[in-house]
């Protein structure tokens, strides 16, 4: 099958010269977690030169090197990656499926002899989990049980650095060793930007180190049964939009967690193996 059949084509993109406060409005709108960026070209025509994602503007924002920025002025330009992998509409599934396992990205862009005419990304993938053969296969199968987290009264700056130097989405937040909430790139990246529009200039290097997990993080954390099947996870991350559940045991205790990226690795596995 080619990416054409899979991929979505309601392309939500961003001009390179909008700011971040635009990009997170857009996404919030559109429930997405990341977007194509372009930029009008000498024949007025729209060319691909990004992708910004969450993770994009949390890392940033949280940058001593962009000093005192106000959002506003924080073009999308600034943030976005420049070197987009972007594949054509009659690549293999497959082999899509296996470009963004191995290059750990959320989306691909998707063109039709150069213009973008779509994008695919994991959760495309993810209905696939609602076979019958997924039916058998539990949580435990398939979960990490490196579980990285931080406390609830960490600081916010060093919840980014984590999440930054271990290449991941979400942290466990924990408080008396117990799950206590979930903090995500998207939480960071809207909370630093609220930091940077209201905070007066003088005072934000001294007191974006006393915001604290605990203000930021979602407290009410959904999570998922050790028992839970694949077909049960993709069920719940379809109907919610979650990337990510914890998975915690019959006490209640945390023993993993299970994210998108475990269910695309098990469908290359099952489905898609040579």
């Amino acid at each position: 099958m080619q990416i054409k059949n899979l991929m979505s084509e309601e392309l939500v993109t961003i001009d390179k010269d909008q700011n971040i406060c635009d990009a997170l409005r857009l996404m919030k709108k559109n429930k997405i977690s990341r977007l194509p960026v372009t930029n009008v070209n000498e024949n007025n025509e729209k060319e691909l030169v990004g992708i910004v994602a969450e993770k994009d503007i949390a890392t940033k924002l949280g940058s001593s090197k962009y000093g005192n920025l106000a959002p506003s002025h924080f073009h999308v330009s600034t943030v976005m990656v420049k070197d987009v992998i972007t594949l054509e509409e009659t690549e293999d599934i497959d082999k899509t499926a296996k470009l963004i396992l191995e290059k750990n990205i959320g989306a691909v862009p998707i063109t039709s002899d150069g213009d973008l005419v779509g994008i695919i990304t994991k959760s495309d993938f993810i209905d696939t989990c609602k076979g019958k053969a997924y039916e058998k296969i539990l949580a435990t199968d398939i979960m990490s049980s490196e579980i990285i987290s931080v406390s609830s009264q960490d600081r916010l700056v060093h919840a980014r650095r984590v999440i930054m130097d271990s290449n991941i989405g979400r942290l466990l937040v924990n408080e008396n060793n117990e799950l206590a909430g979930i903090l995500t790139s998207k939480d960071i990246a809207r909370a630093l930007t609220s930091f940077r529009k209201h905070v007066p200039d003088k005072y934000k290097q001294a007191q974006i180190k006393n915001i604290l997990v605990e203000e930021v993080m979602s407290p009410n954390v959904e999570r998922l049964s050790s028992e839970s099947t694949v077909a049960d996870i993709a069920n719940n991350m379809l109907e919610t939009g979650y990337n990510g559940y914890p998975i915690v045991n019959e006490d209640d205790t945390v023993v993993g967690i299970v994210t998108q990226s475990d269910l695309l690795g098990l469908i290359v596995d099952l489905e898609l193996g040579e």
